[in-house]
Order: structure tokens, then C-alpha cells, then sequence
């Protein structure tokens, strides 16, 4: 190993180093510009900001790599002699040294050109949910619905299952259950939960939805479970559809005199 690095040291420009240094700054700063501007543009265009988003991602992306491409150009001799003779030796030892960053690397291209999700996707993994905030050479940064920004290295995606609830649009299914004892009326609980989606302003009349009916055992206790599955006209509002449609379903099954099972009833 010291035989190789001392090998390499061989052919690093010292005059090189700063303006490297440099252009990796200078490359650092624009990716820092563009991922204001962009956001101030998602911001301004609500209903173009997934393909915003996207964009920047891959313009930073891009940026990126040939910032960190440029930098190696100066720092080492690459003539073709150098590469000749050290090539494979420089290859073996960047290799060791910077496997995980390569592999990060190679999975963030990976993940922009397979799309198991997009930037804007609303996700699932590892235990966490939310957006994703951007794709970058090293990792993914996703942000939870309660504001926590989570990253999660690139590699990571490529062996872990993740769940995208969106796949690149804005409209995203919204599923909730609500439980009834077995001796209510089911029709009319079932009329009552379908009335409470499609009165929200939230609901999306543009998808299909539907309310499922099925006996379930809760506790020891049989139940009818009511299963509403509807879309919410934009991801952003997951939460708010949620709590608009149980707070309107709460309110009418208790107007109605439609009760849970009989073991809830007594927590």
C-alpha cells in the first residue's frame, strides 16, 4: 500500500492543489445557488414543483461530478504516459481508500436513472417517512412530515426496500379504517364514511376510491371494519385529508348513534 500511494504522489501537481481547491469551492457555491433559486421557483409554481425539483437534482448532480472530474484533472499529471504506467495502480488504491464514496456514488446514478422515486416523492424507509428533499453524489436527504432532516447514504437504497407513495405525482392514495361493533347498521355506516370523503375539500374526484367493508376480530372482540381509500388531491395535505375526513366521520357516527365495538367503548 505505501508502495502504491508513494507511487501516486509521484504525479500530483503541488501547483495544482489550490486552483483544485478552488474549483471545488466555486462548484460547491453554484450547487448552493442552485438549490435556492430552485427552491424559491417550487415555491412560486406549486404545481410544477416535483419537475423543478427533479431538474435541480439532476443539474446538481451533474454539477457536482464534473466539479469533483475537473478538481482530479488538476491536482494529478493525467498524460498518457502517466496513465500508461500508474493508471491501474491509482484505480486499485482510490478504490480502498474510497470504496463507500464510490459505491455512494455509483448508487446515486443508479437511483437516477432506475427511479425507484423521485425528488418529491413522498417515502417509506428504514422507519421513516416523508419527502424526498434532494438526490445527491454521496446521499439522500428526505425530510419527515415533522420537519426532521433525515440523510441516508445512497448505497443504502440499493439493498433496503423503500416504498414511494406518489411515484412522481401529485395526487397520492390516502387509506384509514374506521371500527364498528358488529350489531350496527353497516349500510348506513358505509353512506356516512363515503359522504365524509367525498365532501372533503382535500378528496381528489379525479381517482377512483371506494370503502371496504370487512369482520375483523379486535381483542377478542368482533368488529366491522370500515376501510376508506381515497386520493388526496396533493401529498402535501395527507395529514390534513386524514384528519378532515376521521374528524367528520367521528362527528357523524356520534350524531347518528353509530358505536365502536363494545371493548373500545370501555377504554
Amino acid at each position: 500500500m505505501e508502495t502504491q500511494a508513494s507511487q501516486i504522489l509521484q504525479f500530483i501537481r503541488p501547483s495544482g492543489i489550490f486552483s483544485a481547491v478552488l474549483v471545488l469551492a466555486i462548484t460547491w457555491l453554484l450547487g448552493r445557488i442552485l438549490n435556492h433559486l430552485t427552491g424559491r421557483l417550487a415555491a412560486s409554481f406549486g404545481r410544477q414543483r416535483l419537475l423543478i425539483r427533479q431538474t435541480a437534482s439532476l443539474l446538481r448532480f451533474g454539477l457536482y461530478v464534473l466539479g469533483v472530474l475537473v478538481g482530479l484533472r488538476l491536482i494529478f499529471d493525467v498524460s498518457s504516459e502517466v496513465l500508461a504506467v500508474v493508471g491501474g495502480t491509482i484505480v486499485v488504491t482510490v478504490g480502498l481508500v474510497l470504496k463507500d464514496q464510490a459505491a455512494s456514488i455509483l448508487a446515486g446514478i443508479t437511483i437516477l436513472v432506475e427511479k425507484p422515486f423521485r425528488v418529491g416523492d413522498r417515502v417509506s424507509f428504514g422507519g421513516y417517512y416523508g419527502d424526498i428533499r434532494s438526490i445527491g453524489l454521496r446521499s439522500v436527504r428526505l425530510v419527515t412530515l415533522d420537519d426532521n432532516e433525515v440523510t441516508i447514504p445512497n448505497s443504502k437504497f440499493l439493498s433496503d426496500p423503500v416504498a414511494s407513495g406518489n411515484s412522481g405525482e401529485f395526487t397520492m392514495l390516502v387509506q384509514q379504517d374506521f371500527l364498528i361493533g358488529f350489531d350496527q347498521d353497516v349500510e348506513k355506516a358505509k353512506r356516512l364514511v363515503e359522504e365524509a370523503l367525498t365532501s372533503s375539500c382535500y378528496f381528489s374526484l379525479s381517482k377512483p376510491w371506494s370503502v371496504l367493508v370487512n369482520q375483523v376480530v379486535v381483542d377478542a372482540t368482533v368488529a366491522v371494519r370500515l376501510r376508506a381509500k381515497a386520493y388526496v388531491i396533493d401529498l402535501s395535505y395527507e395529514k390534513q385529508f386524514e384528519s378532515d375526513v376521521a374528524q367528520r366521520v367521528l362527528d357523524v357516527f356520534r350524531y347518528e348513534k353509530i358505536r365502536m365495538p363494545f371493548h373500545m367503548t370501555n377504554i
